[in-house]
């Protein structure tokens, strides 16, 4: 195996390891795994163009997830406040619907990674170099 060619198969399992990131931070350590996706983001001058393409729209991603979350608990808190009942129900219908669509995109962004092709989450990419 050449270099070229090593070093195009470790570029692209920087893809899947940026998916995997994605998913951590969704379900297991949400800040630490966004750090490390900024963290691999950080040295992208040395991974293929897939790679990079992964890393933008998982961190895109998670970005919009973060605000996403903070939307909702500012509508929450401004319409209901938190001792109304009914913030069960908008917690179940968030967590299910939302939170659920991201991890939903997370898995095909890591089956596409995996298969060695890009994908593009339905969001606004907000990284653009």
């Amino acid at each position: 195996m050449t270099n070229s060619t090593q070093n195009g198969h470790e570029s692209d399992s920087v893809a899947v390891l940026a998916e995997l990131t994605y998913l951590a931070n969704l379900l297991l350590l949400p800040l630490f795994s966004f750090i490390a996706l900024l963290w691999l983001y950080r040295k992208r001058d040395n991974y293929s163009a897939l790679a990079v393409e992964h890393l933008r729209q998982t961190i895109s991603a998670s970005i919009w997830g973060g605000i996403l979350l903070v939307v909702v608990n500012l509508i929450v808190f401004l319409t209901m406040g938190y001792d109304s009942p009914y913030i069960w129900m908008v917690v179940l219908i968030y967590f299910t619907m939302a939170h659920s669509l991201f991890i939903l995109l997370g898995v095909v962004g890591l089956s596409r990674a995996l298969a060695g092709k890009s994908f593009n989450y339905p969001f606004p990419n907000l990284i653009k170099y």
